[in-house]
C-alpha cells in the first residue's frame, strides 16, 4: 500500500485551467529606461489592438534629456495605452497594470496604479545598482511598500537570455530583447496577435536575421511564461468597439496633421511648401512631410526659426500652400515674420504644437500656455485667426480648414496643437476623398497694357487679391511698411494707417461669419456649461458624459476657433448659471472669455506636463454643481 501511495503521489498533477476574464477595456503603462524599447512595445501594442477592432487611445511620456543616465528617474520613458470595446476620448486615467522594466521606473509611475492593480516588474533589475540609481533606499520589492498591488515578478533579463541562447549574440544586445519579452507577455495577458509584431520583426530586421530570430524568440518566450506560469491565474479580452463602418487606421497627432496639410494642397490645386528648424514636439510634421515628395511636397529644413518663416512666405508670395511648424520658443523667434505676413496679407499657416514653458521649460512634456501668444505675441495691432486641434485624429481637419481660412480672407492663420495631441494617437476612419471640401482659388489674370492693377482692392470678406509674380500688368510693392489701402505703396499718412490697421482687425472678425456655430454637447441650457479648447477634449467630454449618465445638469463647449470665437458663443454662455474653463496653463482662454464676454467663469488649472485626469474633472464639476445646489 505504502509503494501504491507513492507512486500515486509521484505523478505530476495538471496544471489548473487559466481562466478568461472579458473586460470592457484596459489601461496599460509600459515604463522602463529610455534604452528599453517602451516606445516600440507601446507603438506595437496600440497597433495590434487596433488591428482587433478596440478604440485606442495613446499617451507617450518622454524624458526630456536625450541621453540621461541609465536607470535614473531622469531616463524613464513611458507609453499609455487604453483599449476599448467602446469609444474613448483618453488614453485613461488610473492604471489597471503596469509594467516597470527597473526601479526607476516603478517609482515615477506607481502612484498612478490603482490599488490592487496588476504590477509586473522585471525582478533582475532590482539590484543594489539599479535602486542606487533610482535614489531608493529600500528594495519595494521586499519591505512590504507594494502589498495593495498584485505583484508578479519577471526574471525577463534572465527568461530573454535563455530564449536568444546560442544564437551567438553579446549579452547587451540580447538584453535589449526585453522589450519583446515583455510584449509577448502583454500580448498572452490581453488576448493580443502576435502575427502583426511578428511582421512587424522581418521587415524592420529582415537585414540582419539573428536580431530578428533573437526578438522573435523573446516575443514567443514572454508569450509562453504567461501561459505556462502559475503566477497568472487568469487573462483577460476585450472584444472590438463598436466603431462606424469603414476602414480606420491609427494614427497619431503629427502625421495627421502632415497629412491634412497635403490633402488641403491637393485640393485646392497647390504645390505644399515646409519651412521649419527642428523643435520638439513638432519635429515630426517635417520628418513625415519629407517623406511626401510623390504629392509635391517641398519641405526646407531652415538654419533658424526666423529663416524658416521667411521662406514660408516668400513661398507663399510665389503662390504656394506655405507652412511653418515650431513649438513655442520657435514662435516667439518667428513673431516678426509673422507680423510680416500680416502687413502682406498673404495666406500662410503657422503650426504651434505647445510644449511645457517659459523658456526651453518642459521639451517633452505638454501644455496649453501659449493661447495668448498666438493671439497678442506680435507688435502692433497685428490679429490673425487662431484655431486648435481637439485630438490626433481631428488635427487632419483642422490643417485643411486652417487652408481655407487663410485662402478666403488672405491671412496667416495660427494653428495650435499640443505634446499630448501631437505624440498621441488614436483609430482615424479614412475619409473619401471626393468628400473632402474643395478649395477654390483665382488668380487675378494678366492686364492688358495700361490696365491698373490695385494690390490692395478687397472682396466681399475684405481680403485682398493673390497676385503671383511674373504675370503680367500685376507688378506691385512688397515689404513690411504701411500700404496704402487699394494702391499699396508704401504711406505714412495717419488717416490711412488707420483706416489699414482696423480692415485687418475686421477682415479677422469676419471670420466669426464664416466658421459653423458653436455645438454643445448635454442640455442647450442649465446649471454648468464646461468650455475647453485644444487637448483637453477628450478628458471633458468623458467627465461630462459621465456626469449626465448620473443626471447632473452639465454640458460641454469644446472651442476650434479661439479668434475670433464662433458668434453664437455668447449666447451660449449665458445659457447656464455657471461656467467652468478646464486647461494646462493658469487660465488663458478664461481670461479671454471674461474679456469678450464679461462672463464670470471659473478656472480648472494644471502646469504638470501631464493632461487632466477624467476624475480630477468629474471632481470639479460636482464642487462648482454643489455651488449652486445641483
Amino acid at each position: 500500500m505504502t509503494s501504491t501511495t507513492e507512486s500515486v503521489e509521484s505523478v505530476p498533477q495538471p496544471a489548473p485551467a487559466k481562466k478568461t476574464l472579458s473586460l470592457d477595456g484596459a489601461t496599460i503603462r509600459l515604463a522602463g529606461d529610455s534604452g528599453d524599447g517602451m516606445q516600440l512595445l507601446g507603438t506595437q501594442l496600440t497597433n495590434t489592438s487596433a488591428l482587433l477592432g478596440n478604440d485606442v487611445a495613446t499617451f507617450p511620456d518622454y524624458p526630456a534629456e536625450i541621453r540621461a543616465p541609465r536607470g535614473t528617474r531622469a531616463g524613464v520613458s513611458g507609453f499609455q495605452v487604453q483599449f476599448s470595446s467602446h469609444d474613448i476620448f483618453t488614453p485613461g486615467d488610473r492604471l489597471d497594470a503596469l509594467i516597470a522594466m527597473n526601479p526607476a521606473a516603478l517609482v515615477t509611475n506607481l502612484s498612478d496604479l490603482e490599488a490592487g492593480g496588476l504590477l509586473i516588474v522585471n525582478v533582475d533589475s532590482f539590484d543594489a545598482k539599479e535602486l542606487r540609481l533610482a535614489q531608493m533606499e529600500h528594495n519595494p520589492l521586499e519591505d512590504g511598500s507594494l502589498e495593495k498591488y498584485q505583484v508578479v515578478r519577471v526574471p525577463m533579463t534572465m527568461l530573454t537570455r535563455n530564449a536568444v541562447e546560442g544564437l551567438g549574440l553579446g549579452v547587451k544586445i540580447a538584453d535589449r530583447c526585453r522589450n519583446f519579452f515583455a510584449m509577448g507577455l502583454v500580448y498572452w495577458l490581453y488576448g493580443r496577435d502576435l502575427t502583426p509584431t511578428l511582421r512587424y520583426i522581418h521587415d524592420k530586421f529582415g537585414s540582419k536575421p539573428d536580431i530578428a530570430l533573437a526578438n522573435e524568440r523573446a516575443l514567443r518566450a514572454g508569450w509562453n511564461y504567461g501561459e505556462t506560469t502559475e503566477l497568472f491565474t487568469s487573462n483577460y479580452r476585450v472584444a472590438p468597439a463598436r466603431l462606424a463602418a469603414g476602414t480606420y487606421y491609427n494614427i497619431m497627432g503629427n502625421q495627421a496633421l502632415a497629412w491634412g496639410l497635403v490633402t488641403a494642397a491637393q485640393l485646392s490645386g497647390k504645390e505644399l511648401f515646409l519651412a521649419s528648424y527642428p523643435i520638439t514636439p513638432a519635429s515630426d510634421i517635417l520628418h513625415e512631410l519629407s517623406r511626401l515628395k510623390h504629392f509635391g511636397v517641398r519641405t526646407f529644413q531652415a538654419e533658424d526659426e526666423i529663416a524658416a518663416v521667411c521662406a514660408a512666405i516668400g513661398a507663399s508670395f510665389g503662390g504656394a500652400a506655405a507652412v511653418t511648424s515650431t513649438s513655442g520658443p520657435g514662435v516667439a523667434l518667428k513673431a516678426e515674420g509673422m507680423g510680416l505676413a500680416v502687413m502682406l496679407e498673404l495666406p500662410l499657416i503657422v503650426v504651434n504644437v505647445q510644449r511645457g514653458g517659459p523658456s526651453t521649460g518642459l521639451p517633452t512634456k505638454t501644455e496649453q500656455a501659449d493661447l495668448l501668444q498666438a493671439l497678442c505675441g506680435r507688435n502692433g495691432e497685428c490679429p490673425l485667426p487662431v484655431l486648435a486641434a481637439a485630438s490626433p485624429a481631428d488635427c487632419f481637419d483642422v490643417a485643411q480648414e486652417a487652408w481655407r481660412i487663410a485662402v478666403r480672407f488672405m491671412t496667416p492663420v495660427m494653428l495650435l496643437s499640443d505634446g499630448y495631441i501631437a505624440n498621441g494617437s488614436e483609430p482615424w476612419r479614412i475619409p473619401d476623398v471626393d468628400q473632402l471640401p474643395r478649395v477654390t482659388i483665382q488668380h487675378p489674370q494678366p492686364l492688358e497694357p495700361g490696365g491698373v492693377f490695385l494690390p490692395y482692392d478687397r472682396d466681399e470678406r475684405l481680403a485682398r487679391p493673390w497676385a503671383l509674380p511674373g504675370t503680367p500688368g500685376l507688378m506691385h510693392r512688397i515689404g513690411g511698411l504701411e500700404k496704402q489701402n487699394r494702391t499699396g505703396t508704401v504711406s505714412y499718412d495717419s488717416d490711412n494707417h488707420e483706416a489699414m490697421v482696423r480692415l485687418r482687425a475686421q477682415k479677422v472678425a469676419r471670420v466669426a461669419q464664416d466658421v459653423p456655430l458653436q455645438q454643445v454637447l448635454g442640455p442647450p441650457r442649465g446649471d454648468l456649461l464646461v468650455v475647453s479648447w485644444g487637448g483637453t477634449y477628450g478628458a471633458c467630454t468623458t467627465a461630462v458624459q459621465q456626469c449626465l449618465s448620473q443626471g447632473l445638469s452639465v454640458a460641454h463647449a469644446h472651442l476650434r476657433y479661439l479668434h475670433p470665437f464662433p458668434r453664437n458663443l455668447g449666447e451660449i454662455l449665458r445659457n447656464y448659471k455657471r461656467v467652468l474653463v478646464p486647461e494646462l496653463n493658469l487660465g488663458q482662454l478664461r481670461l479671454l472669455l471674461a474679456a469678450t464676454y464679461l462672463v464670470d467663469a471659473t478656472g480648472l488649472n494644471k502646469v504638470k506636463g501631464k493632461p487632466f485626469a477624467v476624475s480630477e474633472l468629474v471632481d470639479k464639476i460636482k464642487q462648482e454643481l454643489a455651488l449652486i445646489g445641483g
